[in-house]
This record gives structure tokens, sequence and C-alpha cells, in this order.
């Protein structure tokens, strides 16, 4: 059986790169969305490629998508983990803000599913995680709202791809981490990383929700490394 191949943007640290290291020791072939590909050193999986992805340029998703489609012939998954946050409340935030968040974290992941669609719909098995956020089904706090309204769009494009692609056989999922020990949650928070979500529990529901038949989808996964009433 043909190496299953899934896409992930921002690949290089962090979750995404935890995702990669998981799915490479799994079998996975992998093509990896990142800014600076020359400074990337695929080192997991039988096949590993990086290649060029900037979520603020509008050609970036489908050059990607056609770039791992020539070298495997292939996309069964994408998985859109690049992710940007600004700390500012709705009414400090100016449209600037805003239309920088709408960018990368809703419109490009949507554009490189619309670009990978022929392809994730071919096998009857296509899946698309998004890593979205618990920003994405409350807010917080006032200075998480601006990234909350980026995030509450990305966990409904999830849900209406879930929809527009299920009589397809593609499977939607959006995961919804609390703080993730990275490096952009480490610097907004004091907690100790150690006391976080740590990445590579990320990665390993994220290759669950790659492994489960079209029977048992998940729409959403909440995690959470502390008690909070909703999740």
């Amino acid at each position: 059986m043909a190496e299953r191949v899934a896409m992930i943007s921002g690949a290089n640290r962090g979750i995404g790169a935890a995702i990669a290291a998981h799915l490479g020791g799994r079998g996975w072939s992998l093509s990896l969305g990142v800014r600076r590909p020359e400074l990337c050193a695929p080192s997991c999986g039988s096949f590993t490629v990086a290649h060029r992805y900037d979520a603020t340029d509008t050609a970036s998703e489908s050059a990607w998508v056609q770039a791992t489609a020539e070298r495997f012939g292939r996309i069964d998954a994408v998985i859109a983990n690049a992710g940007i946050m600004i700390p500012k409340t709705v009414i400090e935030a100016d449209d600037k803000d805003l239309d920088l968040l709408l960018q990368v974290n809703v419109r490009s992941p949507l554009r490189l599913v619309r670009a990978a669609w022929p392809w994730l719909t071919q096998s009857g098995q296509g899946r698309v995680v998004t890593l979205v956020s618990l920003s994405g089904k409350r807010v917080k706090s006032a200075r998480s709202g601006l990234y909350a309204t980026s995030k509450f769009a990305a966990l409904a494009t999830t849900h209406a791809i879930r929809q527009a692609g299920w009589e397809l056989g593609v499977r939607a999922t959006a995961i919804c981490p609390g703080f993730v020990a990275t490096d952009m949650a480490v610097g907004l928070t004091d907690r100790a990383p150690q006391d976080m979500t740590q990445p590579a529990d990320v990665a390993r529901l994220v290759s669950m929700v790659l492994d489960l038949p079209n029977t048992a989808s998940v729409a959403e996964i909440p995690i959470n490394s502390t008690l909070e009433e909703m999740v």
C-alpha cells in the first residue's frame, strides 16, 4: 500500500514540528510548509520534503499543493497548523491587525484546502485537520479577543469544510488546545512550560483523527491542561 501523504503548515517548530515527527514515525510521507525551506532539514518519514509556504502570499497555497502532488502523486491530509496571535483587544486593534489575523488564521488555510480538494476527494478518505484553539470556543480575556475572533472563524470554516466534503469522504476536524508549551504560548503567560499541554500530545491526537474511519468522524477535540467550566 502506498504511504499516505500529509501536508503540514508551520511544520518547522512547535506543534507543527511535533506533528511531523509523529506522523513521520508512523510511515506518513510529509510535505512541510515553511516560510524558509532552506533552513528546514526534514529528517522524519520515508519521504519528507519542505516547500515554501507563506500565509500572507495568496499564490503560496496552490504552488505548494502543486509541488506536493507532483512529488508524491497523492494528498491524503491537510493539516492547517500555521497561525499567529496579536495580543490586543478588539477596541485597541485596527483593521490591519484584523486583516492579518484573518488572512493567516482563516483565509490561507481555506485556500490551501481548496487547492488540495481534488486530491483529498480522490481516495474517498481525505482528511482536513485545523489547529484552532480553545479561543475558537470562548473569549478568555480582553487581550485574547482579537485572536478569538479569527479562531471562531477558523472553527466555523472547519465545520463548513466538514459539511462540504462529507458525501465525498472528506472528514474535517478542529483541534482546540489551550496553552501549549511552544514559543508563542510561553511568551503570553507566566505558567511554566511543564504545566502546559505538550506539543507531542497534540500530535498524538492529530494522528488518531487521521486514522479514524469515515464512520467514526470527530468534529472537534478540545484540549486543556487546566480546569475550565466549558471544557
